[in-house]
C-alpha cells in the first residue's frame, strides 16, 4: 500500500512577533481559510463527544453555500462518541488524515488509518472511539440527505483511498485524476466526496462554472487557484469554500503532486421556492 501524506492541523498559537496578515479571505463567491487560521482559539466542541475538539471549516450559510458542513475532528486517546450524529436526516463522510480510530457500524468494528474513508447514510447506527495512544484527526462532511420516492438510501461502507485506482481525466496527458469512492452513475448518492490529484504543471484548463457547491481541503502540495477572477495561492492545510457558480480553475505548481479532498452536491433537482407555487 502506498503511504500517502495528508496535512492535519495541530492547533497552538503563534507567538507575539508573528505578522497578523495572512491569506484568509471571505468574498461574495468564495472563502479561503489558510492553515495558519486553525489555532486553538477557533476550535469548537460537540455534544456527546468526549476528549474531542474540532475546526469548523464550513456550515450552511444563507446566500452563500447552503448544502453542507465540514469539520476537522481531533479526538484524543480514549475519546470518541456513542452518539456522534444528533440529526437523523444527516448523511456523512469521514476521511482520516492522521492517526487511527475504531469506527463501529451496526456493531461491526472497522479500523481506520490515514486514507480511510467511510460513508454513513442517514439513520446509520455508528459510534467512534480512539483506542490508540495518539490523537486521530479526520474530516467529517455532513449533508441533509435528499430522499427521493423510488430510490433507495445507499448502504454504509468503509474503504481506503490507497485501494482505489484513480480515474484519469480525458485529454489531459495523465496529469489530472480523480479518486472516486462511489459510482457517479449511482443516483442513490446526492453528494460526492472525492480526491483530486494534479501532477506538477497540471491544470484545470478552463473556468469551471457550475451549480455544485464545493469544499476543497488541500491534502498535499501547492497550487494557484483562479476563483471568481482572483488568483489565490494555496498549499497543504488550506481550505477553499465555494458557492454555486463560482468560476474556478487551477495550476499545480509543483514540485510534488497537488491533491485535495473535494465535496460537491449532485444528482438532485434544484429546490424551488414554495412561494412560486399555485
Amino acid at each position: 500500500m502506498t503511504q500517502r501524506q495528508y496535512y492535519a492541523p495541530r492547533g497552538g498559537h503563534p507567538d507575539q512577533k508573528v505578522m497578523t496578515t495572512d491569506r484568509a479571505m471571505f468574498t461574495e463567491a468564495f472563502a479561503v481559510i489558510p492553515k495558519g487560521v486553525m489555532r486553538d482559539i477557533v476550535t469548537s466542541k460537540l455534544p456527546h463527544w468526549e476528549n474531542t475538539r474540532l475546526w469548523v471549516l464550513s456550515r450552511p450559510l444563507s446566500g452563500f453555500a447552503e448544502t453542507f458542513s465540514q469539520y476537522i475532528m481531533e479526538v484524543s486517546p480514549g475519546g470518541g462518541s456513542e452518539r456522534p450524529e444528533t440529526d437523523p436526516g444527516a448523511e456523512g463522510v469521514l476521511f482520516v488524515v492522521e492517526g487511527e480510530m475504531t469506527l463501529i457500524i451496526d456493531n461491526e468494528k472497522h479500523r481506520m488509518v490515514p486514507g480511510g474513508y467511510a460513508f454513513l447514510p442517514p439513520g446509520c447506527d455508528w459510534q467512534l472511539r480512539n483506542e490508540a495512544d495518539a490523537p486521530v484527526r479526520f474530516h467529517w462532511i455532513r449533508k441533509a440527505y435528499e430522499f427521493v420516492d423510488g430510490i433507495e438510501v445507499p448502504e454504509p461502507f468503509v474503504v481506503n483511498e490507497n485501494d482505489i485506482a484513480p480515474t484519469v481525466m480525458p485529454d489531459c496527458n495523465e496529469v489530472w485524476a480523480t479518486t472516486r469512492f462511489v459510482d457517479p452513475d449511482d443516483l442513490r448518492h446526492d453528494m460526492h466526496v472525492t480526491i483530486v490529484t494534479f501532477q506538477p504543471g497540471g491544470v484545470i484548463p478552463f473556468d469551471e462554472t457550475h451549480v455544485m457547491e464545493h469544499g476543497l481541503y488541500v491534502l498535499e502540495g501547492k497550487a494557484v487557484y483562479h476563483l471568481n477572477q482572483q488568483w489565490v495561492e494555496v498549499e497543504a492545510g488550506d481550505y477553499m469554500w465555494l458557492r454555486a457558480f463560482c468560476p474556478q480553475a487551477c495550476y499545480a505548481g509543483g514540485p510534488g503532486p497537488f491533491r485535495y479532498l473535494l465535496y460537491k452536491d449532485v444528482n438532485r433537482h434544484m429546490a424551488l421556492p414554495y412561494s412560486q407555487r399555485r
